[in-house]
């Protein structure tokens, strides 16, 4: 665009004429910014977004208490390759009666692809039902029991929760006493003196009760609580039909 004959004349007015323009490209490079500030923000946002829905089912456990040796970084008991295709957690409570029902329909499933290398399996083994054990603490002894077999004999550990939930007490009654747990230990195999000994003096106790508060504080409301590659699994028949979680995890390997 050509001056006009008077900007030539008058410096005042083409300075102002250029300051006007200067202004211009001003707005221009702060809506530009603006603009992508923005878009940093909506992408960012979606970013955190999809961490949080990979990351699953993922409780941070923080405690002062003996911690159980070779647990997850969630303080689950693995038990198969950390590697394998699919991942199964499931969170459980001793004295749950559902937790009883899908270890009845699901362990055999679970032990299997565990077996054949396509899944790992994470148990998380809470404990909120001690007052479900007429005042002994059942729930919260038995959990110990299980990061004790857990970390001391992971291949015995799947056999062993089998057992704990065939003799899994009546709600309302009394638990098992520290003697009836040494003992199903002793029936699956389990030889090693640290279990019974850490059964006796409660070694996990302040784990089983921070890692439980870890464990709701991800949103969890009730056990059982199963996960598949980090997507919980609300489907009533995959949970408690028999063998119903094999097609899922079946699906998961491909």
């Amino acid at each position: 665009m050509s001056s006009k004959p008077g900007d030539r004349k008058n410096p005042l007015a083409k300075a102002e004429r250029a300051d006007r323009n200067r202004k211009i490209l001003i707005q221009a490079g702060v809506v530009a910014v603006l603009v992508g500030l923005v878009a940093a923000i909506i992408i960012g946002i979606a970013m955190k977004k999809d961490d949080k829905d990979s990351a699953g089912f993922a409780p941070v456990v923080t405690t002062s208490s003996a911690v159980p040796p070779g647990l997850t970084e969630g303080g689950a008991i693995r038990v198969g390759k950390a590697d394998a295709k699919v991942k199964v957690q499931v969170v459980a409570d001793l004295q749950c009666p559902a937790c009883q029902m899908f270890e009845n329909s699901n362990s055999k499933t679970i032990e299997e692809e565990v077996a054949n290398g396509t899944a790992v399996a994470e148990y998380n083994i809470i404990s909120f039902l001690d007052r479900a054990s007429n005042g002994n603490q059942y729930s919260t002894r038995a959990a110990n029991a299980a990061y004790l077999v857990g970390t001391i004999a992971p291949d015995k550990f799947q056999q062993w929760l089998g057992v704990m939930f065939e003799k899994q007490p009546q709600e309302g009654a009394n638990g098992m006493t520290d003697e009836q747990l040494i003992q199903i230990t002793k029936d699956v195999g389990i030889t090693d003196p640290a279990v019974a000994e850490g059964i006796t003096s409660q070694k996990y106790v302040g784990f089983v009760k921070d890692e439980t508060q870890a464990v709701f504080k991800t949103g969890l409301q009730s056990t059982p609580s199963v996960f598949v590659n980090g997507e919980q699994i609300q489907d009533s028949k995959a949970l408690m039909s028999q063998g119903g979680l094999k097609p899922v995890i079946e699906a998961a390997a491909k």
